[in-house]
């Protein structure tokens, strides 16, 4: 009976150490590790997004939708695992936008990972997909061909162009890696139409988030802030 005591206590403390090492150590607003748990706020809505096959497990937790974060340890396998990110929908053509910018800071690991910290900014019909990849690490690259480098929207990129089979996808590869900046979204959007790649379609969803290949072991994510305005 002591026996099965001491172990139920040791498995008890395992189990709180494990959630520890999840989620911040300061109480946090909301936390999920269901594959695809969401929460709203401020008109913003936070995804887990787990959605590719062969993950491990990932926790995200949030203090507002500026800063949020995610725990997450997949295998050390190609293909990406999952796509932790938080949105916010714009629902305008690209004629009619008037200044649109979005702004980030993060705190990423560097090592023994294959990530991206990226945005993701679709049409509303899912047609398309623009791709803003502010930093990359490990084995990891853009769909497509490619083809330029330019300086739009406040940062220079090598662009890449693509279909995935399900929607065009239009790569813009940061040339070197930062952790913090402000895009004008408004500017890359016309940049792609004004090549003709697509029409005046309506941007939607702007989303930014973690990419993430491989994080075996357990790594951090952390969004230190985190808007779009516009």
């Amino acid at each position: 009976m002591l026996r099965t005591a001491r172990l139920a206590i040791g498995a008890l403390a395992l189990a709180v150490v494990l959630l520890v090492t999840a989620v911040p150590a300061q109480a946090v607003v909301w936390s999920s590790s269901d594959r695809w748990g969401t929460w709203s706020s401020g008109g913003y809505t936070l995804y887990n997004n787990i959605w590719g096959s062969g993950h491990g497990s990932q926790t995200i937790w949030a203090n507002s939708p500026s800063n949020w974060g995610v725990w997450a340890d997949h295998p050390n396998t190609g293909g990406i695992k999952s796509y932790p990110n938080a949105t916010r929908y714009i629902g305008r053509r690209v004629s009619q936008l008037g200044p649109v910018t979005t702004s980030f800071n993060v705190t990423v690991p560097t090592s023994g990972v294959a990530f991206t910290t990226s945005y993701d900014i679709w049409s509303s019909d899912h047609a398309h997909e623009i791709m803003l990849w502010m930093n990359k690490y490990g084995p990891v690259g853009p769909l497509g061909s490619f083809q330029v480098t330019a300086a739009v929207g406040g940062h220079t990129w090598d662009i890449y162009r693509g279909s995935n089979g399900s929607n065009q996808v239009y790569s813009f590869i940061r040339t070197s890696n930062t952790n913090a900046g402000t895009v004008d979204v408004r500017a890359v959007a016309t940049w792609i139409r004004d090549r003709g790649w697509f029409g005046d379609v309506t941007i939607g969803d702007v989303q930014l988030g973690y990419e993430i290949t491989s994080s075996a072991g357990g790594r951090d994510f952390v969004t230190n802030s985190f808007s779009v305005s516009g």
